[in-house]
C-alpha cells in the first residue's frame, strides 16, 4: 500500500519500499549531483539508448512535468529509478531501470506502485509507456501492473533498431 507524500517542510517524504528500502523524488539537480551520476550509470548499464547527463539535468531544471524518482537501499544507494512526466491527467513513463544484480526482486513493482500512486495524487488517471516488443521481463511486469498493449510503432527504438509497444492503463486510481 502506498505511504502518501507528507514532508513536514513542503517536500515529499520518502516512501517507504520494500526490506526499509525508500522511495524519493528528484527535484533539484544540483543537489542531486551524485544521483544524476547513478542514473546516467544505470542507464549506460540498462539501455542501448541511455539518456545523457546532459538531458537528465535538462529535465530536472527545465521542465515542470518531469518526475524522476529514486528507489534507495537503506544505505542510500540507488538500486532503480523511474522517469516520468506528468501532464494534466496523463502519466508518461519514460525510462526505468534496476541494477541488474537486484532484478527480479519486486523493486520496479515496487517503485511504479509508488510512482502511480503519487501521480495519481498529482491529477493524473491514466498511464502509457512504449516499451521494445522483445522486452518480455518488462511486458510482464506491466501487464502484472495493469497495462495493455493499445499499438505498434514500427522502428521506433535504434540500436537494435525494432518496434515499440504502446502500452496504456486507464485507471490509475484502482490497483491492478
Amino acid at each position: 500500500m502506498p505511504v502518501p507524500f507528507n514532508g513536514a517542510d513542503g517536500m515529499p517524504a520518502p516512501l517507504r519500499g520494500p526490506g526499509g528500502m525508500r522511495v524519493e523524488r528528484l527535484h533539484d539537480a544540483s543537489a542531486a549531483a551524485g544521483d544524476i551520476d547513478a542514473i546516467v550509470e544505470l542507464e549506460a548499464e540498462s539501455f542501448t539508448n541511455p539518456w545523457s547527463r546532459e538531458t537528465l539535468v535538462w529535465e530536472l531544471q527545465n521542465s515542470d512535468v518531469t518526475r524522476i524518482y529514486l528507489l534507495r537501499a537503506d544505505g542510500g544507494a540507488v538500486l532503480a529509478f523511474c522517469i516520468c512526466w506528468v501532464i494534466f491527467d496523463e502519466l508518461h513513463i519514460n525510462t526505468l531501470a534496476v541494477k541488474p544484480a537486484a532484478r527480479r526482486g519486486g523493486l520496479a513493482t515496487a517503485l511504479l506502485r509508488e510512482v502511480m500512486a503519487e501521480s495519481a495524487a498529482a491529477g493524473a488517471t491514466k498511464a502509457t509507456l512504449e516499451v521494445r516488443a522483445s522486452n518480455t521481463a518488462a511486458l510482464g511486469l506491466y501487464t502484472r501492473l495493469g497495462f495493455h498493449v493499445a499499438a505498434t510503432r514500427p522502428g521506433y527504438y535504434t540500436k537494435p533498431e525494432e518496434d515499440a509497444l504502446i502500452l496504456w492503463r486507464e485507471r490509475l486510481d484502482t490497483s491492478p
